[in-house]
């Protein structure tokens, strides 16, 4: 069986988002690497995110983990490798983010700012589901249970714990035809 990319998109540290955010994220990187599926995440090279705390996780718990990062260099912010790597050629804000969620089958927004938004404005286009935790702020909270515009191509799915972000996650992609 197809394993499923699900993709993580959330606040950098740049937006000082909480430790308990922080957790939130790590528990769904840990509950990706047990499903079994592979956890795809905007690499940064400035900072930390709410997405490479949960790769990191993910990885401690032997999943699999893709890092997209902007330019041409494999450099990333500190020590954490993904398994994968795709310095996709793209800056931030320039077009990663389309390489970064098409490589995604369903995404996870946490949190999030204008590249959260971003990414999922590109998911909500290309008929990816999104689901979005409503604990912490930013886009992803705002746009949960809603359409991102008056098309109502894809609504929002909300989740409130890590469990239930995962199970919709895979939920919803099973329930989309691949």
């Amino acid at each position: 069986m197809k394993k499923i990319q699900i993709g993580i998109m959330g606040s950098a540290a740049d937006l000082n988002y909480g430790k308990e955010a922080e957790e939130f994220a790590k528990k769904i990187g840990k509950l990706i690497a047990k499903s079994g599926n592979i956890l795809v995440y905007g690499a940064e090279k400035e900072y930390s995110s709410l997405s490479t705390n949960a790769a990191i996780e993910c990885k401690k718990n032997n999943g699999l983990t893709v890092g997209i990062t902007g330019g041409k260099e494999k450099q990333v912010f500190g020590d954490f490798r993904p398994d994968v790597l795709i310095p996709c050629g793209l800056e931030i804000g320039g077009g990663r983010e389309f390489v970064l969620v098409l490589s995604c089958d369903v995404i996870i927004a946490i949190s999030g700012g204008s590249g959260t938004l971003t990414e999922m404005a590109i998911a909500y286009q290309a008929g990816i589901p999104i689901i979005t935790i409503s604990n912490f702020g930013g886009w992803a909270e705002k746009l949960s249970n809603n359409f991102i515009d008056d098309r109502k191509r894809l609504q929002c799915i909300e989740a409130n714990s890590p469990e239930d972000a995962v199970k919709k996650a895979i939920d919803a992609t099973l329930n989309k035809k691949m």
